[in-house]
């Protein structure tokens, strides 16, 4: 008596996404844009938390200059950089490389560049303009 030959069924694949919680919408924040940056910005006690991507080729002196309508910006980032890669120049030609994962603390007064075809992604805690002041950072970049 033969053998009756049966085909296996393939499984089906899965093609759902699964979401970036990196770049997903962040719950209960204030989204915006500023510059080709997305910003959503949520509070926590007297400090806000911001999240901020910034997409590959962007570069704080073309994008955020005619803006902001100073050289340089002048915040303080403190937090931490999740995903990717951004310099950061200081006016004395000092040029500071962050890739992620790491801490990062950004002098006021600078300007920055994503490298690479990734976008960076920084969580970064403020106080608004009272950002230096309550961290304990410097007003300037010195070496």
């Amino acid at each position: 008596m033969a053998k009756k030959k049966t085909k296996k069924k393939s499984a089906k694949k899965r093609t759902s996404k699964k979401t970036d919680a990196l770049l997903a919408a962040v719950r209960g924040a204030q989204h915006r844009y500023v510059g080709h940056v997305r910003l959503d910005v949520g509070r926590a006690g007297a400090a806000r938390v911001k999240r901020m991507i910034y997409p590959p080729g962007f570069h704080w002196a073309k994008d955020m200059k005619p803006i902001t309508g100073t050289d340089f910006c002048m915040h303080a980032h403190v937090g931490f950089l999740a995903r990717g890669e951004i310099h950061i120049e200081y006016p004395d030609g000092c040029i500071v490389e962050h890739k992620a994962p790491q801490i990062i603390a950004i002098d006021p007064g600078h300007d920055g560049w994503v490298v690479g075809k990734e976008p960076v992604v920084m969580i970064e805690f403020d106080f608004e303009s009272d950002t230096v002041s309550r961290l304990g950072m410097p007003t300037e970049h010195k070496h």
